[in-house]
């Protein structure tokens, strides 16, 4: 199946390490000036970790997206001549195109152009490991890929003909949308059963009263590295977004000799692709279950107020049916604190985040104080 997503998308649909791209984002005054460059800076970081080599990043202002060419036929070719004169290899936009969007773009431009969500799943199926991870990954693409076949092959259009064709009068296209729901289907049948193996898993240490302690946060806050501080285990640690895409479970001991088990998962981002959403299926679970949520933040950070505000949004969606474990917050990467501005951030931050820790997940501070505070968490779970 990713074979037809090439044929169909082509290279369109592809990213390959060491690619010159331009970024692209539009200015449509909903928000602050900071937040906008907050969203370029992630984009340029979302690029560097697919590979990309950024030449230029270009931002307009607007009142709303064109929707032939959601930056304007006028700055399109403007785009044309920057990408020519740098030989750029693909034009990245900071937001969701339409197919329509897409293909009057790479016509106009005559370069690869790909949006946020596809420069997200790129970075998914690079990075995917696991057979759930894998499979969540081209379910994705082929979510993304369904509404725009149409328009970019001729041939999709001619009619199908010899064994296998299921009627004289059903197009290539008809042929290659069967084929795709009927892989998404066997897709969502496999997860199912990872799932239901899953649960299994977890009565099991429910029997065992075994507590679970979720990690989230935001994409690179250091989740992996206040992990591998906490239980000593081995973890793929890497500065770059999505470092950690598949969930990993490991054992702690507490001080008072408590048994628990602590799963650390990928890391939210905002704008993230809906159809990639199903991908965090693992993640969201993990929350939900967990009798502890130990949220992470990078202290260090500029945007850790934003980044906080987009947490408590995801836990509201995942619990607004629901009641929510215990949460503590982890204010991680205190070592890289050195201005006035960091440590009014954090006084700040210890003012307006409730059940905050500060600490420092590789220099080992703090770690001794979190512990404490897990303890105290759990002690309504029965043991």
């Amino acid at each position: 199946m990713n074979q037809l997503i090439e044929d169909r998308l082509g290279e369109r649909a592809r990213i390959f390490s060491g690619e010159r791209a331009i970024l692209v984002g539009l200015d449509l005054g909903y928000e602050a000036d900071w937040q906008e460059r907050e969203s370029i800076e992630e984009l340029m970081e979302l690029a560097r970790t697919a590979g990309l080599e950024v030449l230029r990043t270009v931002l307009q202002k607007r009142d709303k997206p064109d929707p032939a060419f959601f930056i304007g036929k006028g700055k399109a070719d403007e785009l044309r001549e920057l990408a020519a004169k740098s030989r750029a290899d693909v034009i990245v936009f900071n937001d969701a195109l339409t197919p329509a969007q897409s293909r009057n773009l790479e016509e106009r431009i005559q370069k690869k152009i790909i949006d946020r969500a596809q420069l997200i799943m790129n970075i998914f199926a690079q990075r995917a490991r696991s057979k759930e991870a894998k499979l969540q990954v081209e379910l994705a693409q082929l979510e993304y890929l369904l509404p725009r076949l149409r328009g970019w092959a001729e041939a999709l259009g001619q009619p199908g003909a010899g064994i296998g064709t299921r009627g004289p009068g059903e197009t290539r296209l008809a042929q290659e949308r069967h084929a795709i729901r009927h892989r998404m289907y066997a897709i969502k049948e496999q997860l199912a059963k990872i799932e239901q193996e899953r649960a299994v898993r977890r009565k099991l240490r429910m029997r065992r009263h075994i507590p679970e302690i979720a990690l989230i946060g935001y994409t690179n806050t250091g989740k992996s590295t206040l992990l591998r501080a906490l239980t000593g285990a081995e973890t793929f640690i890497e500065d770059k977004l999505f470092a950690t895409l598949d969930p990993l479970t490991r054992k702690l001991l507490l001080p008072n000799g408590r048994l628990v088990v602590v799963t650390d998962t990928v890391g939210f981002i905002k704008k993230l692709p809906h159809e990639l959403i199903p991908a965090f299926a693992a993640t969201l679970e993990a929350a939900r279950d967990a009798d502890l949520l130990l949220n992470v933040l990078d202290i260090s950070s500029p945007h850790i107020f934003d980044h906080w505000r987009t947490i408590v949004e995801v836990l509201n969606d995942i619990f607004k049916n629901g009641h929510r474990p215990p949460l503590i917050n982890a204010l991680n990467k205190a070592d890289k604190l050195q201005t006035p501005e960091d440590h009014k951030r954090l006084e700040l931050a210890l003012s307006t985040i409730p059940q905050a820790v500060v600490l420092s997940a590789r220099e080992g501070i703090g770690l001794e104080e979190l512990t404490q505070r897990i303890m105290q968490a759990l002690e309504p779970v029965a043991v």
